[in-house]
């Protein structure tokens, strides 16, 4: 009767046991009730820095190709002409343009130390709410804070 009993205390002890982890949910749902979250860890360290591309051309080309069938819908004859080298000169300056500030402006290399033991660094245009110290989940290069 005693052995039974402490058999018994002993199996509900060791029920009670947690292992530890935290509830982690993705985008497709719950890895399990107390399951570790596999993408998940924290931000260890956020650095800002300017980055400055040169256009690749796409923009102007893009810019000309609208401008010049914008300047050919008005006059006629040489009018229509000139219209028409006027639109895509202007067109392909504004789409160089465009471009440019499309590719430069601050950016961010954000470190997350993965509770699987690995370190991510990614490079994003905007924080979205995350800071240094902040839990987070890093789904390729998607980060989101949890």
């Amino acid at each position: 009767m005693k052995a039974m009993f402490l058999s018994a205390m002993m199996l509900v002890m060791t029920a009670c046991a947690s292992g530890g982890g935290y509830y982690a949910n993705n985008d497709s749902g719950y890895y399990g009730e107390r399951a570790r979250c596999q993408t998940c860890g924290r931000v260890t360290h956020i650095e800002s820095y300017y980055q400055g591309e040169r256009s690749s051309g796409g923009g102007a080309v893009a810019g000309a190709i609208i401008g010049g069938v914008l300047g050919n819908q008005v006059g006629k004859g040489n009018g229509r002409k000139a219209a028409t080298v006027a639109g895509a000169i202007a067109g392909g300056i504004a789409g160089n343009e465009i471009e440019k500030n499309a590719r430069e402006g601050v950016r961010y290399e954000i470190h997350v130390a993965m509770d699987n033991g690995r370190t991510v660094v990614l490079h994003k245009r905007d924080l979205n709410g995350v800071y240094e110290g902040a839990r987070v989940s890093v789904s390729g290069e998607r980060i989101r804070r949890i």
